[in-house]
């Protein structure tokens, strides 16, 4: 059984915090089970976004995966922010966690997967 989106961004975004970097919730999604997206900020101009990994890429035993929704590379900020509101044009219901880390920490762990 998956954890719900709420208190999985409650628990990320101490994990970022016990890291040394700031996050905070820039979009709220459904409590339950909103899909939510990782925004990394290197506060240079860049960022790298992770979303959640198409059903199957996973290890099946509930736990969330994740992609680099843009590619791996960071790209400006402006493109990031296009997408997510693409993305809540077809789902309103999605979180967004933005970290702010000048080295683009992610804090995902093994949960990454490739594409």
């Amino acid at each position: 059984m998956r954890v719900k989106s709420e208190i999985w961004v409650k628990a990320y975004i101490r994990v970022c915090y016990g890291e040394g970097s700031v996050a905070l919730v820039v979009r709220r999604g459904n409590s339950e089970a909103g899909a939510i997206f990782i925004k990394v900020n290197r506060l240079d101009g860049h960022v790298v976004l992770y979303g959640p990994a198409p059903a199957g890429l996973g290890n099946g035993n509930g736990d969330r995966h994740w992609i680099c929704s843009l590619g791996e590379d960071p790209v400006i900020e402006t493109e990031v922010d296009s997408y997510l509101l693409r993305e809540a044009n077809f789902d309103p219901d999605f979180w967004v966690v933005e970290v702010e880390d000048r080295e683009g920490r992610h804090f995902l762990g093994t949960s990454l997967v490739a594409v």
